[in-house]
């Protein structure tokens, strides 16, 4: 509103500043593997074989030797400055490490070895600066909170990661693939790795697992924020919506149609009939409610909304079975019988509200459960009532 006054009033602004590095000091660090490390934060989970691996955000990786999922022994902690997303092929792990692209041999898990480094392959990480007419390319590697003075700031969002603030500011396993939870952006289909970032699905020929070789990008828009492989298909999550992609032809994605739902965080998982959609409130997500929606995928060009259902704040999903599992945060842990998809809310299996979970992969030997606490398993033989084999709980030392 207009006003008469025109004493311009300064405030004092808390805002988040961010670190930033140049990639050429970042490689030049180069990648480790160390003796096992305690779990410090909690990122993305992925199972290959008797393999379960942990991503410690923007660290590295954990490799779990996961034969017993009742006694899981960790082996070694590969570091890899700028790590969130993996997936393994055949032996042969995949990761980020900021806007590179890195591949190493797991034939020896307790020392893994890296084969090939492709860099900017994700160059729209880089965070641009411009000082005298010229453009500078860094990556923000952390970020701090810094007092300011004015009328008119920007702000960095609080509780986002290393990795979406670089967003922000740039202006199913089988066979011999691994399997990721529903939160994943890196995913194994029919000879490819394909990964998204914010705004971009990126396509690599992976027939020679040791050397992926980069096909192209395929723009979808902003807000684009995990992928989910189901036969010959992708579907991928985003703020506003989620994108069907046919991969009868893998070296050429085909867009099969986009479901549009209001702006919100969105993991998804389907069956041969249904995407099951996680819709949350969030610090950059934009929406005030959190739901569960069904949508009939029987035709891919045009998928329909069968039902939404109110949940308390979803995150990561997974499904096995007519049984699906929906991690709610702070919240909870909850399962639901789906054999009826207008009856969900009639059909709960369980509430764990001690665990704190945001994603979650039903894998062949337990169902692994990532929180902010750390990561358990349990034998979810029996649909009505799962039970804890174990749990890596999150060290308390920083």
């Amino acid at each position: 509103m207009q006003s008469c006054d025109k004493k311009e009033v300064e405030y004092e602004y808390k805002i988040k500043v961010p670190v930033l590095e140049k990639m050429a000091s970042i490689r030049a660090m180069g990648v480790d593997f160390i003796a096992p490390q305690p779990l410090a934060t909690t990122g993305k989970i992925y199972i290959f074989q008797d393999y379960l691996f942990i991503n410690e955000p923007n660290e590295g990786i954990h490799i779990i030797d996961n034969k017993n999922p009742s006694s899981p022994k960790s082996i070694s902690f590969l570091k890899i400055p700028g790590n969130v997303d993996l997936a393994v092929n055949n032996g042969i792990l995949y990761a980020d490490s900021y806007v590179d692209l890195l591949t190493f041999d797991l034939s020896n898990p307790t020392q893994p070895k890296l084969l090939e480094r492709i860099e900017d392959i994700f160059e729209s990480q880089y965070y641009l600066t411009y000082t005298n007419g010229v453009t500078e390319k860094n990556v923000i590697v952390a970020y701090k909170d810094s007092l300011v003075k004015g009328n008119n700031v920007g702000v960095f969002w609080p509780g986002m990661s290393v990795a979406e603030l670089a967003y922000s500011n740039d202006g199913g396993g089988f066979g011999n693939y691994g399997m990721g939870g529903s939160m994943a952006r890196f995913t194994l289909a029919r000879g490819h790795l394909y990964t998204v970032n914010n705004t971009s699905l990126h396509l690599f020929d992976v027939d020679n697992p040791r050397k992926p070789v980069f096909v192209k990008n395929i723009p979808l828009g902003w807000g684009i924020e995990t992928i989910f492989p189901y036969k010959d298909n992708l579907f991928i999550g985003s703020t506003t919506g989620m994108h069907i992609y046919s991969l009868e032809k893998p070296a050429d994605p085909e867009q099969l149609s986009v479901y549009r739902h209001f702006t919100a965080c969105d993991p998804v998982v389907v069956n041969d009939q249904y995407a099951f959609v996680t819709l949350r409130s969030g610090n950059i997500c934009g929406l005030t409610n959190d739901v569960l929606e069904v949508i009939d995928i029987q035709n891919l060009a045009l998928p329909k909304l069968v039902k939404s259902y109110d949940m308390d704040n979803p995150h990561g999903l997974g499904l096995s079975g007519d049984v699906l599992y929906i991690c709610e945060g702070d919240y909870g842990f909850k399962s639901f019988d789906v054999s009826d998809v207008n009856t969900i809310d009639q059909n709960m299996l369980e509430h764990l509200k001690n665990i704190k979970s945001t994603d979650v992969i039903p894998g062949p030997k337990s169902l692994i459960v990532i929180g902010e606490d750390g990561v358990c398993q349990y034998d979810y033989s029996s649909k009505d009532k799962i039970k804890l084999l174990s749990c890596i709980s999150k060290s308390s030392e920083k």
